[in-house]
């Protein structure tokens, strides 16, 4: 049981150094390796388009964007 306990206290205080290390530094853990860039893939997906799914997410993205921008600009200030 002891073993443990001195397990979980050591998890807690590294757990609680990487807290303290984030609040100061406002980075997050990173890989040492860059991740998929270091291979010279941009995204995970290697489609040469996206899917519909992501096509109908940019749609809406741009659909909000020209409203927020109509929005602005007959905005009373």
């Amino acid at each position: 049981m002891s073993t443990f306990i001195l397990a979980f206290v050591f998890f807690l205080i590294i757990f609680l150094i990487m807290a303290v290390g984030y609040l100061f530094q406002r980075k997050t853990i990173s890989g040492s390796c860059g991740g998929l860039g270091a291979l010279g893939i941009e995204k995970a997906c290697d489609c040469p388009e996206p899917c519909d799914r992501k096509k109908a997410r940019m749609e809406k993205e741009r659909i909000r964007e020209e409203k927020l921008k109509e929005w602005k600009d007959n905005q009373i200030i």
